[in-house]
């Protein structure tokens, strides 16, 4: 009897604290923020860090103080601060400092929320500008060098005798006003972009005296290394790689200008046939094409494209074939193999048919001795030819694993024979009958 007693002396205090803590938890009362902005927002820079101090009260605990700027209707930046007692808030928040963005009114929102989830919002309209600076910093490895305005809105240059024609370098600003804050221009994904270091790769196409300049709106630059087809100009990925994307026509007319050594260069038959030194016609069949230029290898390679990516084999056997592996490499095999890397897979020509074709010159682009590559759906990892190749080449076999002397759809060169030093090999594809049944051939020329 007194243990049934002691239960229920439990269960009843029990009872009585859940609901204490109950009704704590429902006191849902409203609350009623109050804020008193003591900053007056009158303007700023782009590139600024305003600062602000907000009194806040309320009759219920406070919770958070949230800054929001907005550049029209998206919201650019934020601050929150935690609140927690009446009094002053004070914080700062950023005016990003953005390409080609034009001087305007930005929106400068503040939002106070108490901890039973009353809020107030007031806005304010902040007039914003990109600011004008009395000069520029040019970084490079051994020194600066000024910048001064050119006259050109925005347009800053240092001209000087630099010690190459080459002069990697990244920019920055001097502090603007009170909120200002240092800016960088660098190089990232091949072109200038705000807040980073990375290296420009300024070039210029004489040594000596030159100037060099920067646009603080645009982010226009110079000099750098100019190269187009057919009057188009390709994009600087970095100082020694330029790409352009193009539909092409078999038969077309490519001419290259801003080469001044073009002659020197190493044409890729599968995809040019040179008809002067700038002047070459496109061979493959009709698409969308990746043209990228290496000024250090001195050869341009060629992807087909879908859309803005590499393409793709096909079910149907369109699309492209890709080859990754060992002792091969364009447009030298000792200083540029592809090896097992797939971002440096070659993209096969496609010649029409469902057909895909690699000319490759032994002890050139191909070693004589040893070859070990095979192909692909994609550049990359993924689809690829294993059992379903085959070929009834004297020179070169497709592996099976096992005892072949090769991972399934790895390429070898059969016991006892080698590849040609200087003779031409056309390795083809065909996949016209169908995917599970494609005919690798292999031509001497």
């Amino acid at each position: 009897m007194k243990k049934y007693k002691y239960y229920l002396v439990f269960i009843v205090l029990s009872i009585g604290f859940l609901c204490s803590c109950s009704n704590d938890d429902n006191d849902m009362t409203p609350g009623n923020p109050v804020m008193e902005p003591k900053t007056e927002f009158t303007s700023a820079f782009f590139g600024d860090s305003l600062s602000f101090t907000i009194g806040v009260s309320d009759n219920v605990p406070l919770s958070i103080l949230t800054a929001n700027l907005y550049f029209g209707d998206e919201k650019v930046s934020e601050t929150v601060i935690r609140t927690k007692t009446t009094g002053d808030y004070s914080g700062k928040i950023f005016i990003p400092y953005y390409k080609d963005v034009p001087d305007g009114v930005a929106t400068l929102e503040f939002i106070l929320m108490d901890t039973h989830l009353t809020s107030i919002r007031k806005t304010y309209d902040l007039p914003v500008s990109r600011p004008v600076f009395p000069y520029l910093i040019l970084v490079t490895a051994g020194a600066s060098y000024p910048m001064v305005p050119t006259g050109t809105p925005h347009e800053y240059a240092a001209t000087e005798t630099f010690p190459s024609t080459d002069l990697p370098a990244y920019i920055k600003t001097p502090l603007s006003g009170a909120n200002g804050n240092e800016i960088t221009f660098g190089w990232e994904e091949g072109e200038i972009t705000q807040g980073v270091t990375g290296d420009i790769p300024f070039t210029s196409s004489k040594a000596g005296r030159y100037s060099v300049t920067f646009n603080t709106k645009t982010y226009q630059a110079a000099p750098f290394f100019e190269l187009t087809v057919n009057g188009q100009k390709m994009s600087m990925v970095d100082k020694e790689n330029f790409q352009i994307d193009m539909d092409l026509t078999p038969g077309q007319e490519l001419t290259v200008e801003g080469i001044g050594n073009i002659a020197e260069w190493w044409i890729d038959s599968d995809f040019f046939k040179k008809t002067s030194d700038n002047k070459f016609t496109f061979v493959p069949i009709s698409g969308k094409y990746r043209i990228m230029a290496n000024t250090v290898l001195q050869y341009f390679r060629v992807e087909a494209l879908n859309g803005n990516s590499p393409a793709t084999l096909q079910p149907d056997g369109t699309g492209v074939i890709w080859v990754i592996g060992t002792n091969v490499g364009k447009p030298s095999v000792t200083k540029n193999e592809v090896g097992w890397n797939t971002d440096k897979a070659l993209c096969m020509a496609p010649v029409g048919g469902k057909k895909y074709q690699l000319t490759v010159v032994g002890g050139q682009t191909i070693s004589t001795a040893s070859i070990n590559f095979k192909f692909f759906h994609q550049k990359g990892w993924g689809g690829e030819f294993t059992t379903n190749l085959t070929t009834t080449s004297d020179v070169v076999f497709v592996g099976t694993g096992g005892d072949s002397g090769r991972d399934a759809g790895n390429l070898g060169l059969v016991s006892g024979k080698t590849l040609e030093e200087g003779s031409t090999y056309v390795f083809t594809v065909d996949v016209s009958g169908g995917i599970s049944n494609v005919v690798l051939t292999v031509v001497k020329k």
